[in-house]
């Protein structure tokens, strides 16, 4: 199969490329030109339009009316199933904070679907968070870092386990936070409390998280005499010692919070979801964990008022990303693929390049979706 059009990756830009796919991967990527002379026997493709990546979306908690935080594999596969048809071929299968037995066995059951591919892995937001920044979380669930949980968790994942969220203020931080970097967990700064210098000190080169979750959700608002995780975040960022998730729907954060992340850390922003199983439905009622969702013109809270995760998918963000943020399309593409993959230690996704999976959208000059290959297939 050869799939040309403009090819745009984080690392390359080819007005007309041709993608050259057998079974589930990528065997070469050449210009037209280049294509032409090794293939002077064979028409020329069509001209599909642009190609990128297909879409890695490493913070989602469900989506058309599934969730993630079960152990029924089909609720989970429906989920991830939604959100490939979006564009998001790959997809970290998020938990909430729940009973430490629940989320092992949820761990568990998400394992067997990330070893089949179903899923890139698996997502742990919680427990181990503040409860003055619990959002959508039970607060009857945070518990402080426990390293006999995060064993639990580590075994029953099989080394499925990409990222896990911990608050850097709790005690007994630093030694979860070891011991998940030391099974190549990404540790994931979040729903915190946290100081700018608390927050700047687990961070790399000096501490073992190199990630932020959902920059300026689940933290205390950037303030010019209390700079906070915000700030302590973008300077790590923008040093090149971390990431930051930043959640593009338009809804988290605004479209000039979303600038100031791009401008400060280049290279540095993985958008995301946050989804939840709201995600392309109509407004009603839903579940995040254990607690009651209502969905009201797209937007989910909990009966506090706390926003209950996302409802878009992630190509969606990416658009928000360039139309409303001001972001070239070059750097919101790799904030939606190239970067989430390296945050999550995924292989063979989040790029174009020959030995990749052949995971790859077709979108129109207005970004669009039209056509998804997942694995070498169309969907």
């Amino acid at each position: 199969m050869h799939i040309r059009g403009r090819v745009l990756s984080a690392t390359q830009d080819v007005a007309d490329g041709v993608i050259s796919v057998a079974g589930e991967r990528i065997t070469a990527v050449h210009t037209l030109a280049e294509w032409a002379v090794r293939h002077p026997d064979s028409a020329e493709p069509s001209f599909e339009g642009l190609v990128l990546p297909g879409l890695v979306d490493i913070h989602v908690h469900g989506g058309a009316g599934h969730r993630f935080d079960t152990v029924d594999q089909g609720e989970a596969a429906g989920a991830a199933e939604y959100h490939r048809s979006r564009g998001s071929t790959t997809v970290l299968a998020g938990i909430v904070s729940a009973a430490p037995d629940a989320m092992v066995a949820q761990v568990a059951a998400l394992r067997e679907l990330a070893e089949s591919g179903v899923i890139g892995g698996i997502y742990a937001e919680g427990p181990f968070l503040a409860g003055t920044r619990c959002g959508a979380h039970d607060p009857r669930y945070l518990i402080d870092p426990d390293a006999g949980l995060v064993r639990r968790l580590l075994a029953a994942a099989g080394g499925q386990l990409r990222i896990m969220t911990v608050a850097p203020e709790l005690p007994g931080f630093d030694s979860v936070a070891g011991l998940l970097a030391d099974h190549g967990v990404t540790v994931s700064l979040g729903h915190s409390d946290a100081d700018f210098a608390c927050f700047r000190a687990a961070l790399r080169p000096n501490g073992p998280a190199r990630s932020v979750t959902h920059l300026g959700n689940g933290m205390p608002p950037l303030h010019h005499r209390s700079a906070g995780p915000v700030a302590a975040a973008l300077t790590a960022a923008a040093g090149g010692n971390a990431s930051v998730e930043l959640i593009g729907d338009g809804v988290h954060v605004d479209s000039g919070f979303g600038a100031l992340a791009f401008a400060a850390a280049p290279g540095r922003v993985a958008l995301i979801t946050d989804a939840m199983a709201a995600a392309g439905m109509p407004d009603g009622a839903y579940r995040l964990g254990s607690q009651d969702v209502r969905v009201s013109d797209g937007v989910a809270r909990i009966a506090t008022g706390s926003i209950a995760g996302g409802t878009a998918h992630l190509l969606r963000c990416l658009v928000w990303a360039v139309h409303e943020c001001g972001v070239s399309l070059a750097d919101a593409v790799r904030a939606a693929t190239a970067t989430p993959a390296g945050i999550a230690g995924l292989a063979g996704v989040g790029e174009v390049r020959a030995g990749g999976y052949a995971d790859l959208l077709v979108v129109d000059d207005e970004l669009a979706l039209r056509r998804v290959l997942y694995r070498g297939r169309w969907l």
